[in-house]
């Protein structure tokens, strides 16, 4: 069994967040980027498949400039066989379709079985690029899983639903699966790993991003204000106050 499993380098949640001179992203030389942590539960869910079936080889795809080579070789080290680095100028795309398309060309003649993603990137979160990916290539897709198993030719998911209740799906191969964050407990890389993986192949791609649908304008720290106001006045008057205030000023409704 071909499994790919798709990873991104994203900020880490203690590292700082500067924002750049043009406020349309971070000033990336203070901000500390590791694995998005949705993805090293994809990763994991693809090798414990390939272990579970004695065989098969699990690759891992990353989209990004040349420093997400470092998330590349983390992956690598954990167990993955190989890698592609589709090596992009710049950020990552903000358009999920565009991001989507990148991965399909480049894997369009791999001819992968399954293809995990993580459910959704800690960055710019839209939880998309997986299911469109799946679109694209002519896949079975799946979203929110919480476990997976290869049943006569076939993955049967497990997916989360609303209210604490779960959905087990039957789909035929090949497939794209995105994973929700909790469902396994990813592995460290060992030493012997971390040797290993300086001598594992890593096919590079050079692909330029195309014009986006949607892009990112301006991002800001929000602003808070605190303010005390007095309502006065009778029962009644403070009550029709109260509601004009929560009706129009805060909105509620």
């Amino acid at each position: 069994m071909k499994i790919a499993v798709l990873i991104k380098q994203v900020p880490g949640s203690e590292s700082p967040l500067p924002l750049a001179h043009s406020e349309d992203w971070l000033d990336e030389s203070q901000v500390a980027y590791i694995m998005n942590e949705s993805d090293n539960y994809a990763l994991e869910e693809a090798l414990q498949l390939r272990e579970e079936n004695n065989k098969g080889e699990v690759v891992v795809i990353s989209l990004g400039p040349d420093r997400a080579q470092k998330v590349i070789r983390e992956a690598l080290s954990k167990g993955a066989d190989r890698a592609i680095h589709i090596q992009s100028d710049g950020n990552y795309p903000s358009d999920p379709l565009v991001a989507a398309s990148l991965f399909s060309k480049a894997l369009k003649d791999e001819s992968f079985d399954l293809i995990f993603s993580g459910l959704q990137s800690d960055d710019l979160g839209h939880g998309q690029t997986g299911v469109i990916l799946g679109e694209l290539l002519g896949m079975s897709t799946a979203s929110l899983a919480m476990a997976t198993e290869i049943i006569d030719g076939k993955i049967k998911v497990k997916r989360e639903l609303e209210a604490g209740y779960f959905q087990w799906v039957t789909m035929s191969l090949p497939a794209s699966i995105s994973v929700q964050s909790g469902c396994n407990t990813p592995r460290y890389p060992s030493l012997k790993g971390i040797m290993g993986a300086k001598k594992k192949e890593i096919n590079v791609i050079t692909a330029e991003v195309q014009d986006q649908n949607q892009s990112i304008k301006k991002i800001y720290a929000p602003k808070s204000s605190k303010e005390t106001v007095k309502v006065e006045g009778s029962v009644d008057q403070i009550v029709e106050k109260l509601v004009n205030i929560f009706r129009n000023e805060i909105k509620i409704t």
